[in-house]
């Protein structure tokens, strides 16, 4: 018998994120390669888990999550898109929205399933399709407007086809998925009678008069969407693991128990912080939200700019595509990593989120940094 390695192993090797994280270390540069939101954590969020923990909830909790914490996200999606989710049957809270999105492919999806991904896509998603067993599909997106047509949807369209993937507020392009871009994707779902799983993590990330669209709210969709997020990025705790998908009830529930099977359940007392954090949050907060990344936003795109890297200003999340095609190098990578030695400052290859050639002059930056760390990234990309 020969040891190795199964096959799934290729679609889980270290993401380019993480590469570039590493190469950034090993020249003590600024890290605008990985999406880990420096900036600081709602006191509310902070207090409400180290009470938790001090109150003895470090132990297992219902596969769903904690009844507080789904209560507390019920509240939330109806204070902020008027859904109406049934806390008990319709929300599990997950090890992340990764976690979620993982899950729902397992519950969801067979092996040789197509799922149509909009192009260019975050890795984590494609790589996670793949390693259930199932296909991406890709309907490739141009800036500036990163737009679709149904037409487009039809040309990618298969009879293996099961479900289509939106990511709004995107990542890494920025997109805003319009109001009128989620009738085309509603329609196409009912007519092809597909599952539409929706990650809307940046849903409170958002710039320039944009309104998030909830692809559920849409007459008869909230039968086929699978709606996913969390808090990892609106409260500053990426490391927390705290997600959760909506979806009817008999989804809801294969979904949960895949969960239960993989994460058991999401970090007890980090919950009751998560939840403590919705409730207890008001809309200053996440209007303040909104203007301080907005800021963020403006002040790295002025400074690509002014290097002579054209950015595709974003429309929403915290990351900006920026045209490299000046940059020495043949390939995004190496583009990547002359700007990292010549300036100290990290970005992730555009080839990371595109299924072949297609991001070769493009480079992406996060801008979840605290301003200090930020201006210095400015100033290196200037000088």
């Amino acid at each position: 018998m020969t040891l190795a390695i199964s096959d799934r192993h290729e679609w889980v090797m270290q993401s380019e994120i993480r590469n570039m994280t590493i190469e950034c270390d090993k020249v003590g540069g600024i890290n605008l390669a990985q999406g880990v939101c420096d900036t600081g954590v709602p006191p509310e969020v902070r207090r409400g888990a180290a009470e938790a923990m001090e109150a003895g909830i470090n132990t297992y909790t219902n596969f769903a999550g904690l009844s507080e914490l789904r209560e507390a996200i019920a509240a939330k999606q109806r204070r902020f898109t008027g859904m109406i989710v049934d806390p008990q049957t319709e929300i599990i809270a997950t090890a992340g929205a990764t976690g979620a999105f993982y899950c729902t492919c397992l519950a969801l999806l067979n092996p040789g399933d197509e799922v149509i991904v909009f192009e260019p896509y975050y890795g984590y998603h494609v790589n996670t399709i793949v390693a259930t067993g199932a296909v991406p599909a890709y309907l490739r997106m141009s800036p500036p407007a990163w737009s679709f047509s149904r037409a487009d949807l039809e040309r990618v369209k298969t009879p293996k086809t099961r479900a289509l993937l939106v990511n709004t507020p995107g990542n890494p392009s920025g997109k805003v998925f319009s109001a009128a871009e989620m009738q085309i994707i509603a329609g196409f779902a009912e007519d092809n009678d597909l599952f539409v799983f929706t990650d809307e993590i940046y849903e409170h990330f958002l710039y320039d008069g944009n309104r998030h669209s909830v692809l559920a709210m849409l007459p008869g969709m909230k039968e086929r969407t699978i709606t996913i997020s969390g808090l990892s990025k609106t409260f500053s705790i990426t490391g927390w693991r705290i997600g959760y998908c909506l979806a009817a009830a008999r989804w809801a529930r294969i979904i949960g128990y895949f969960s239960d099977l993989v994460y058991v359940c999401a970090p007890a007392p980090l919950q009751v912080g998560v939840a403590r954090g919705l409730l207890q949050l008001g809309d200053d907060y996440y209007q303040g939200l909104a203007a301080e990344y907005l800021a963020k936003r403006d002040k790295i795109c002025d400074a690509l700019a002014r290097a002579g890297l054209t950015p595709h200003v974003p429309k929403g999340a915290y990351y900006v595509l920026a045209d490299v095609a000046s940059v020495p190098g043949k390939t995004s990578k190496e583009k990547a990593l002359h700007l990292l030695k010549a300036t100290g400052v990290a970005g992730v290859p555009g080839s990371a989120f595109y299924h072949d050639d297609g991001g070769e002059n493009l480079v992406r930056f996060c801008f979840a940094k605290d301003d200090d760390v930020l201006d210095d990234a400015c100033r290196r990309l200037n000088k």
